[in-house]
């Protein structure tokens, strides 16, 4: 293994919270909308990238999904003290095959959150939403 590939892989575990099943990709993915409407978050919008990229000439092997989710209250709070948080909006679930796994994977909010600490109500506020995304995805492998 190279450095860079060390290096790249590292700063993806960084930057994101994963979790791996044995279940099959479209088993997770048909679980989404109820396991999201139970630990009150909204679907916004989802993205199958094995169909989307396969009708765009550009095939790929794995099964590959993105769910764009939100608790609105959370969002409205978060946007009118800090609107640069927008670029991180939604919040995402991607669920894909990975060297025979599914991998259910969201970006690591702490690091973000540590920006609004001085707020202390939104920080634990947030905090308390990425710990419902969190567990909203270990309910996803159950």
């Amino acid at each position: 293994m190279t450095q860079e590939s060390v290096s790249t892989k590292n700063t993806i575990q960084l930057f994101t919270h994963q979790i791996n099943s044995s279940k099959p990709v479209g088993e997770i993915v048909s679980k989404m909308g109820e396991t999201c409407d139970k630990f009150k978050f909204s679907v916004l919008h989802t993205y199958d990238y094995f169909e989307i990229l396969k009708t765009k000439g550009f095939p790929i092997e794995r099964k590959a999904h993105v769910f764009e989710i939100c608790q609105a209250k959370m969002a409205s709070k978060m946007l009118t003290s800090n609107p640069e948080f927008s670029i991180f909006m939604p919040c995402r679930i991607a669920v894909y095959e990975n060297e025979g796994n599914t991998v259910i994977a969201t970006m690591n909010m702490e690091l973000l959150l540590a920006a609004v600490k001085d707020n202390k109500e939104l920080y634990e506020e947030a905090t308390t939403m990425f710990q419902s995304l969190k567990d909203l995805m270990n309910a996803l492998i159950k």
